[in-house]
């Protein structure tokens, strides 16, 4: 056992023992993962191990497993920093190392392993003590796992970079994806009136998630229907700068969460000089891991303001398509990978 590290049937018989995991050893599309048997993680002091019930598929996994764009190689030019992809995560604690306190095992969590060297998908998996949140009640691990990175970002751009406000008027470009999905339930809760944008197909969904106003980007640029809004929550980035301004009031806040990587080097080079001018502010919301707001999403999501949406979930076997899913651009919500099979709620 590694010095200092607790356990209830943990990292001294996990050491010789083995796990499934998805692995890559070069960048590529899906065909370069495969199903393998590893040695399971020990936790370091202040670290926890998890057995993995379920995880979600985020776009970063899909840029880290080509390697695109370009900055995802920094580091690692010729091979992946990270063996094993997979960053948010629910599951139980089978492990926690001397200097952690707030975790036991047995313990029901979720978090983002973004911060903590990645690994979700495998049946275990380490992760710094303050990447972690008890698992919300009422939520089950498939829920919970599509909470971590998703709804960090949609509360860190709607309420940190929006400075979001009870009648302000928000529009989510992108929403019927993992942020956009949540990020309608917490503007509708906050009491803001939401508009959301994607294309014709998810445009229902997002009618059934309390959206104020639905509008098929293929049909209509939202930019130039003459309304303007205090907050604009951008993922996909398919707008100019000038005309998203043109649909920002005086004071209001243009919020880039994704996109390509040209546009957002120029959102962060002409924000300055339009929050100057115009009164019109323009940030990039760079990923910031919070174990304080993934508290929030657990109060919200147990006292049952929000649902996490869900479009498939998939075995490990079968992860390499929910990755080639996703890179497809049709997922309405987030796709699952379960470790472990489903409950089946009656």
């Amino acid at each position: 056992m590694k010095a200092g590290t607790q356990a209830s049937a943990g990292p001294e018989q996990h050491r010789s023992a083995r796990m499934k995991a998805l692995v890559y050893e070069t960048y590529g599309m899906p065909e370069v993962l495969r199903v393998e048997e590893v040695e399971i993680p020990v936790p370091k002091e202040n670290e926890v191990l998890i057995e993995v019930h379920a995880a979600s598929v985020n776009s970063w996994d899909w840029d880290l497993l080509r390697g695109k764009p370009f900055v995802n190689r920094v580091g690692a030019l010729s091979k992946p920093r990270y063996p094993i992809l997979g960053a948010d995560v629910s599951g139980r604690v089978t492990a926690v190392g001397s200097a952690v306190s707030r975790f036991r095992p047995g313990d029901e969590v979720f978090g983002d392993l973004s911060g903590s060297g990645w690994g979700g998908f495998a049946e275990f998996a380490c992760a710094r003590k303050d990447a972690l949140t008890p698992k919300p009640e009422g939520l089950s691990f498939a829920q919970a796992a599509a909470i971590p990175q998703a709804g960090v970002l949609a509360l860190q751009g709607l309420r940190d970079k929006g400075r979001l406000k009870k009648g302000h008027k928000v529009l989510i470009n992108g929403a019927g994806g993992g942020v956009g999905t949540l990020g309608i339930q917490y503007a509708k809760w906050t009491g803001a009136e939401v508009t959301g944008v994607d294309s014709a197909g998810k445009l229902e969904l997002l009618r059934s998630l309390g959206t104020d106003d639905v509008i098929d980007y293929r049909q209509t640029d939202f930019t130039r229907t003459g309304k303007k809004y205090d907050v604009i929550l951008d993922v996909v980035g398919s707008r100019p700068l000038s005309a998203i301004k043109r649909a920002l009031e005086t004071g209001g806040t243009y919020v880039m969460v994704g996109g390509p990587m040209p546009r957002i080097l120029l959102t962060m080079l002409a924000g300055p000089l339009s929050a100057r001018l115009h009164q019109k502010e323009l940030a990039v919301l760079i990923h910031k891991p919070s174990h304080k707001d993934q508290q929030v999403w657990k109060e919200l999501a147990e006292a049952g303001a929000v649902v996490p949406v869900i479009d498939r979930q998939y075995s490990l076997d079968e992860a390499p398509e929910a990755l080639r899913y996703l890179g497809e651009g049709r997922v309405r919500g987030k796709v699952i990978v379960n470790l472990k099979p489903p409950v089946i709620e009656k």
